[in-house]
């Protein structure tokens, strides 16, 4: 028995293809049926990945008199929220309304119309948790639905009335972050949600809010401020340290469960370690540390092992299930008799390294972590550090070896352009950190073959799943990608990207832009299957859409000095440095944006050798200085009126004013550092 699911290619799609439920893909066809029949419309939320997705479609989805119910009353469509991000924003802020509520797997009710008047996450199959039922959910939707059409209606106009508003209306206001309390308050409220001990931001669920971190890090750098400092890298320490990072094979999972990082939700995401290396690369540009070098590498070589095409480091998979076997996180944990049978001599450092013990950590078993490591372990253990480093890696081994043995997560194997080019903006500050040329020809590499696959006559799409694309882009796939090649440009003296940087750019103008011409649309204004379209400011687990554009907006100007794109960016900062003052962790790229754009400076470099003289300005860390360096001043108007010389021509330039060339790097960094 299959449904229309059997066509896709989601593998989030096709789990539910073989379910008695008779479910739709997203589609006009399912919503004509649905006026047709006179039928409320289910829309069912989720992504492969998602542990409480799978056990409700085990508990519910899969039972053949609940299905039968379902299929009677209602038209059930199923949807990848990583492939329609759109349809996912627009129904989870309709639950935010109503209930204050998100989450996956995300069940909303909708008229034939789509527009949305109830919903929920996961219902049990009987009432528990102090919830509903999935079937006294579905039993009162139909009879509220047959017996008073007419409150359904109205609940549903208002709601949409409501979504509508929830667009930005900001205005803009006058100064960018300059003001001298400015940057002291945003740290303030960012430390009010600090987790001092544990790192991180707020209570368990405790998510990486990698752009929090990231904000910090370059607030220490404008300010000096080792609260800022410390708040960072303790909070990147307690990612590595925790169960929520594989200790085995590198990655970091989508969340953690508890405050002290050790009980993940087990799924990996593309996304998390694409953001969780830039991080990275910025600790180790700052503090020299040596684990965070090792970090950078096992994060990147777990992407490029287990989540990129034939292991090529070309084309990342979108992620790994958390469940194998139907159990959540079997593939990750161990059981004491088995790490003693797959290492007999077992030494006694490993068992405290790890925090492995008969009773376990977690349901018995255990989650392999480093929390309780101190500084005095190698003494204690008398064990020299390269002693320690063999007994270490030969343990690894040999568990690794038995875990691959083990039923693997499922793979989500779509491509996603937006994750991809965040994993190749990655891939760039990597190499920048590690000044390693490998990584730099990865990310080159990838941006040819995005270009060459989502980007089809002039259309740019959102998915590819090894062998067609689809699915028109969205803000943020635009968003991401355009970053990505300016992340790239600012890497050396390859700039064949940047004109279709531009040409991206304008498609976005034309096709997102809102009435104040100020602010994006997450979706294109041709796409008629949504009924309201959003703009989006906050971040989520991936940078606000609209901050990364005002970053584009400004970097994408200075190679062209084009005054009205710059102008449009500033305005977007602008507007938001209020919100992003008031509630950094939910802004936390604009405020990192508008924290740069308040001091922001070009480099400009021109020489026939310049490749080699750029290299100590790539390794360091200055998030407010875009390079711009070229062997070819006529490639674009930033380099007009300066001259190409043998011997190498540096030209600062604040955002007022360029200061006199200079022929030396070491004056050139000093001014930097100026800040």
């Amino acid at each position: 028995m299959t449904n229309q699911l059997i066509h896709e290619s989601s593998p989030y799609l096709l789990q539910h293809a073989h379910n008695p439920v008779h479910w739709y893909p997203w589609c006009d066809a399912a919503f004509e049926r649905a006026e047709k029949e006179h039928k409320p419309v289910l829309v069912s939320i989720g992504y492969s990945a998602c542990h409480w997705c799978h056990v409700m479609e085990k508990e519910s989805f899969e039972d053949i008199n609940v299905a039968a119910y379902m299929n009677e009353n209602f038209i059930c469509i199923k949807v990848d929220r990583e492939e329609r991000p759109d349809v996912d924003h627009l129904y989870m802020d309709a639950l935010q309304v109503l209930s204050g509520q998100g989450g996956w797997p995300l069940n909303m009710f909708v008229t034939p119309g789509r527009k949305p008047f109830y919903g929920g996450t996961y219902f049990p199959p009987q009432r528990a948790y102090q919830r509903a039922s999935w079937m006294e959910v579905l039993e009162a939707i139909h009879l509220t639905w047959t017996q008073k059409p007419e409150d359904i209606v109205h609940q549903s106009d208002q709601l949409v009335a409501h979504l509508h508003q929830l667009s930005l209306t900001e205005s803009v206001q006058e100064g960018l972050g300059e003001e001298p309390e400015y940057d002291k308050m945003v740290l303030d409220n960012i430390m009010a949600q600090a987790d001092r001990a544990w790192g991180g931001f707020g209570a368990a669920p405790k998510f990486p809010q990698t752009m929090t971190i990231q904000f910090l890090l370059e607030h220490y750098y404008f300010t000096d401020s080792e609260q800022a400092l410390k708040q960072a890298l303790v909070s990147i320490d307690g990612l590595l340290n925790g169960g929520i990072y594989d200790q085995l094979g590198g990655g970091l999972a989508r969340y953690a469960t508890d405050n002290e990082w050790l009980v993940p939700h087990f799924e990996k995401m593309l996304y998390d370690n694409a953001l969780f290396v830039q991080v990275l690369s910025d600790a180790y540009k700052i503090t020299k540390e040596e684990r965070y070098k090792k970090a950078i590498a096992a994060t990147l070589d777990f992407c490029i092992n287990e989540l990129s095409q034939n292991q090529s480091g070309i084309g990342f998979y979108a992620a790994l299930d958390a469940d194998s076997e139907g159990e959540e996180g079997k593939y990750y944990t161990w059981d004491y008799a088995e790490i003693k049978a797959v290492i007999p001599e077992l030494h006694p450092a490993l068992l405290e390294y790890w925090d492995i013990t008969p009773e376990g950590n977690w349901e018995g078993v255990t989650i392999l972590n480093k929390n309780n490591i101190s500084t005095s372990f190698l003494e204690r253990h008398h064990l020299t550090s390269d002693a320690w480093e063999i007994i270490l890696e030969d343990a690894r081994q040999h568990l690794l070896q038995r875990r691959q043995q083990r039923v693997r997560p499922l793979l989500d194997h779509k491509i996603l352009l937006s994750w991809n080019a965040l994993l190749c903006t990655a891939l760039v500050k990597a190499a920048s950190a590690l000044d390693c040329s490998r990584y730099l020809q990865l990310a080159k590499e990838n941006i040819a073959w995005m270009l060459d696959t989502f980007l089809n006559d002039g259309k740019l799409y959102r998915s590819y799943d090894g062998e067609k694309v689809k699915f028109a882009a969205s803000l943020e796939d635009y968003a991401y990608l355009i970053k990505a090649i300016l992340v790239y440009s600012s890497a050396g003296i390859d700039h064949a990207y940047l004109s279709i940087a531009k040409e991206l750019y304008a498609n976005v103008v034309d096709h997102f832009g809102d009435e104040q011409q100020l602010f994006f649309y997450f979706s294109h204004q041709d796409q008629k299957d949504i009924i309201v379209r959003k703009i989006e400011t906050y971040d989520g687990a991936l940078p606000s859409v609209n901050a990364v554009m005002a970053e584009n907006s400004i970097i994408l100007a200075k190679w062209y000095e084009d005054e009205e794109m710059e102008h449009r960016g500033a305005s977007m900062l602008q507007a938001m440095q209020a919100k992003a003052m008031r509630y950094p962790t939910s802004f936390a790229y604009w405020a990192a944006c508008i924290q740069r754009y308040a001091r922001f400076n070009t480099l400009s470099v021109l020489g026939t050798s310049v490749s080699g003289d750029i290299a100590p300005f790539q390794t360091g860390f200055h998030p407010h200085v875009v390079l711009m360096a070229t062997n070819k001043p006529e490639e674009f108007p930033v380099f007009q009126g300066k001259g190409l010389n043998e011997e190498t021509q540096f030209y600062l330039c604040t955002k007022y004013a360029c200061l006199p060339s200079e022929k030396n790097p070491g004056n050139i960094l000093s001014k930097i550092k100026q800040k």
